[in-house]
C-alpha cells in the first residue's frame, strides 16, 4: 500500500523537474498527487523530511548549478529557466544558499553539490483504528495565529457557550485545523475552537458555526502534552497513511480533547485526531 503514495510523490516529483517555470502551488501538486488539499502538504512533508518549498527551492538552485556549470546562456536565462522572475531574485536566492552570485560561482566553476533528500528520521508510534463517525455541528470561535496559543480561543468559546446558557447543549470540546504549519506562515494559520452542540440549539457572534462530515475516519489516540502533537501527525500521515493505502478526504482534521490542562497534568492528556477517509 505504501507503494501507492510512493507513487503519488514520485508524480509530483517528476511534475516538479519538468516544471520549474510553471505553476507549483500547492493545490496544482495536490491535484497531481490526486491528495486532499488539506492533507497533501503534511503527506509530502512527513515522507520526504522536507517541506515542498525546501523542495522546490532545491531542486531550482541544483538545476541552476548545472545551467551555470555547463551551458553559456545569460543569467537572466538561467533565472527564468529555473522559475526566478528576474535575476535580481535569483541571485538573492543563491548567494543565500551558496555564499556567492551566480557569476563568481559559474567563473570558479566550482563542482555540484550532491542533491539528497533530507532524513526524515525515524517515527514514534502511536494506535490509529478506522471507525464511523457521525457527522458533527459545532460551536466555535475562529483563530488565527500559531497553533499552540489556540487556548485563549477555547476559553472565549466556552466562557460565552455558558454565559448564553448553553452548557446542558455542549458535547465533546474539538478544535479544526485547516492549515499545514509547516507549509503556511505561523500568522496566517487558521483553526477554529469549540465545542460539539446539540442539534437545534441557537448560535450567534461571535461563536460561529461549523459541521464535520460523518463517514470512516482515521483515529489516533496521543497521549501527553499538545507540544507532542506535532510528531503524532508526522506519524498519521507519513507512516501510517502510506502504509493503510486509505485516501484523506477533502476535510480538515480534527482534534477532540478528552481532558483538559486545567484539570489534568500535561502526561496524562489524551487527544484524538480524526482524519477523514474516503
Amino acid at each position: 500500500m505504501a507503494n501507492d503514495y510512493e507513487k503519488r510523490l514520485l508524480r509530483v516529483l517528476d511534475h516538479v523537474y519538468a516544471n520549474l517555470d510553471g505553476d507549483l502551488s500547492l493545490d496544482t501538486l495536490a491535484d497531481v498527487a490526486a491528495l486532499s488539499r488539506f492533507h497533501f502538504h503534511r503527506v509530502f512533508t512527513a515522507m520526504t523530511g522536507e517541506t515542498v518549498a525546501a523542495f522546490i527551492r532545491r531542486v531550482r538552485l541544483y538545476r541552476a548549478v548545472t545551467e551555470l556549470l555547463e551551458t553559456d546562456a545569460p543569467l537572466g536565462e538561467v533565472a527564468k529557466k529555473c522559475g526566478y522572475p528576474n535575476p535580481k531574485s535569483f541571485a538573492r536566492a543563491f548567494r543565500d544558499a551558496f555564499g556567492e552570485t551566480p557569476d563568481g560561482f559559474r567563473k570558479r566553476g566550482l563542482p555540484r553539490p550532491p542533491l539528497r533528500l533530507d532524513s526524515k528520521g525515524d517515527y514514534q508510534m502511536y494506535d490509529v483504528i478506522l471507525r464511523d463517525e457521525p457527522e458533527r455541528r459545532l460551536a466555535v470561535i475562529p483563530h488565527r495565529g500559531a497553533y499552540l496559543k489556540i487556548g485563549e480561543a477555547f476559553e472565549k468559546a466556552g466562557t460565552t457557550a455558558m454565559a448564553r446558557g448553553l452548557g446542558p447543549e455542549l458535547g465533546a470540546m474539538m478544535g479544526l485545523y485547516y492549515d499545514d504549519p509547516d507549509a503556511v506562515p505561523e500568522a496566517d494559520l487558521r483553526s477554529a475552537a469549540g465545542f460539539e452542540i446539540a442539534e437545534g440549539a441557537e448560535i450567534a457572534p461571535p461563536l460561529e458555526m461549523a459541521s464535520l462530515p460523518g463517514g470512516k475516519y482515521a483515529i489516533l489516540t496521543h497521549k501527553g502534552p499538545y507540544t507532542g502533537l506535532k510528531a503524532a501527525y508526522t506519524y498519521l500521515f507519513g507512516d501510517w497513511l502510506p502504509r493503510s493505502g486509505e485516501v484523506p478526504r477533502d476535510s480538515p482534521p480534527f482534534e477532540l480533547y478528552l481532558n483538559t490542562p486545567m484539570d489534568t497534568a500535561p502526561g496524562d492528556l489524551v487527544t484524538l485526531i480524526g482524519v477523514a477517509l474516503e
